[in-house]
């Protein structure tokens, strides 16, 4: 298996260089030249696996060209272990007849990213050696919130390794902040950034695609590499939870093997749910997608209009992971539809216009397989209070967007068909505005919402949170530079 770009000007590379390389050289994203198959058998085995061996094996259909199936279930069980994810990574509960929750929070930074962002340093680090890269690696992120305090703790003292974060200085909770802000590991740097999620996000593209740049890097004995779902080694341990799921689902006895299921995730850069897509393309058995967005529902009116627009109104909200405008990931998406060569015009178009439209033959086969559903601020609160009293779950922002899209969904579709929602982080990480929904009131001291919210709830602050207010903090938020001084901040990376 091979890896080639969307965009068709960069040369098929071996799956440790996708990995190990992030970005194409032509601006495109990596995806492999052929997708493996699942087959029913293969998922009716699987439910006998725990977690672990279950990614290893699906990781291992994309990954054979360069990794053997035995250490990826040696990275795999490690990643996976108690101590990180106690309990186990992805449990799965029940809100009535048809709705699935799926928890992908249990780690240790109380978010979804975790689930990728254990294991690819794992793969990444193996990945350099693999390709017989002796340079250092420094690892770029942007941020909306989950992802940087999650590749901060997947990278920390990874030797020949460093990690550069950017995040919005408004953009982000006040946990999450102080997560990145509090960061410990010798190899790490955070900064905040004046701006927006896509400042940061373009600002990190820009530094991938400066030529000079990279050759000062060089010389210094460093490459420049992504821990963003733009990397593909990012994007396929998010494939496996999918299908983890299918398989509780089935070894529970809640559906029948090759029943089909659908499939809601809330979401902004659109990774989490390509990665579902996948696992339906490999053979899982799903019907329909529904990507959830919150106010800021660029997805939303691509999936009603086949305009993808970014030149609109950004708004800040209370799920903030989820404000962005420019979704990378549906970059690989628009591949699968329509071919190289239109993923790069539409492409280009973005870059020059900020917007595209894709062709009615396009917008018509991405429409029978994918809804587009948002839900505004009142809205998000309200869920959060209808599900907790209604099903005494409590969830956070994020999920609240997805549990009001599922539920939308299943009423309009009475289908019968159980749905899977991604629930993506803690209560815990947006306690402000989750006490806030249940009772109408907010401390001045934000983060004592985490203690009030406890209180009245029951349910226990998860360990990764507790006690955050009283962590050193090693990256001072109120120091935000700005997205052009961004490539500086590179050059001068030293923390290897």
């Amino acid at each position: 298996m091979k890896y080639i770009s969307t965009r068709g000007k960069s040369e098929a590379v071996s799956s440790a260089m996708a990995i190990k390389k992030g970005l194409c050289e032509d601006g495109g994203l990596y995806f492999p030249d052929e997708i493996p198959s699942l087959t029913l058998d293969e998922i009716k085995a699987l439910c006998g696996d725990g977690y672990a061996s279950r990614a290893a094996k699906v990781m291992y259909k994309f990954l054979c060209d360069e990794y053997t199936y035995e250490e990826l279930l040696s990275e795999c069980e490690g990643a996976y272990c108690e101590d990180s994810f106690p309990g186990g990574p992805a449990p799965i509960s029940k809100l009535g007849e048809r709705i699935r929750v799926l928890e992908l929070w249990h780690g240790p930074t109380a978010a979804f990213k975790d689930m990728a962002l254990q294991i690819m340093p794992r793969l990444f680090v193996k990945a350099v050696k693999k390709t017989g890269d002796t340079r250092k690696a420094l690892i770029l992120v942007a941020t909306s919130g989950d992802t940087g305090k999650a590749a901060l703790e997947g990278y920390k003292d990874v030797d020949g390794v460093g990690i550069s974060v950017f995040y919005p200085v408004d953009g982000v909770s006040r946990v999450q902040k102080l997560q990145m802000a509090t960061q410990e590991g010798k190899n790490v740097e955070v900064n905040s950034v004046i701006g927006n999620f896509d400042d940061a996000q373009n600002g990190v593209k820009k530094i991938f695609s400066d030529s000079e740049i990279n050759a000062k890097l060089n010389e210094k004995g460093v490459f420049l590499s992504s821990a963003n779902s733009i990397n593909w080694g990012r994007l396929v341990p998010q494939v496996v939870y999918y299908i983890s799921a299918y398989c509780d689902l089935l070894k529970d006895g809640d559906i029948e093997l090759g029943e089909e299921i659908d499939i809601c995730v809330p979401t902004g850069n659109f990774g989490n749910i390509l990665a579902a897509y996948i696992a339906k393309l490999m053979g899982l058995p799903v019907h329909s997608f529904v990507c959830a967005s919150n106010k800021n529902n660029v997805l939303t009116d691509f999936f009603v209009s086949g305009n993808y627009d970014r030149n609109r109104p950004f708004y800040a909200t209370t799920s903030p992971s989820m404000d962005i405008l420019i979704s990378s990931n549906l970059e690989r998406l628009l591949y699968l539809t329509c071919g190289q060569a239109e993923t790069e015009t539409l492409m280009n178009e973005l870059k020059e216009k900020g917007s595209y439209t894709v062709s009615d033959e396009a917008k018509a086969k991405i429409g029978s397989e994918f809804t587009g559903l948002s839900c505004d601020e009142e809205q998000t609160a309200c869920e959060i209070k209808h599900v907790y009293e209604d099903y005494n779950y409590l969830c956070d922002t994020h999920t609240a967007v997805g549990l009001y899209c599922a539920e939308k969904y299943v009423k309009e579709n009475n289908s019968g068909r159980k749905l899977v929602c991604a629930s993506t982080a803690s209560p815990y990480k947006f306690s402000p505005a989750v006490l806030k929904a249940l009772t109408g009131e907010v401390p001045e001291n934000e983060l004592d919402a985490m203690e009030l919210l406890e209180k009245k709830t029951g349910v226990p602050i998860p360990k990764p949170l507790y006690g955050i207010a009283q962590r050193k903090v090693r990256f001072d938020p109120n120091n935000a530079i700005k997205a052009e001084d961004m490539p500086l901040s590179a050059l001068n990376f030293q923390r290897f």
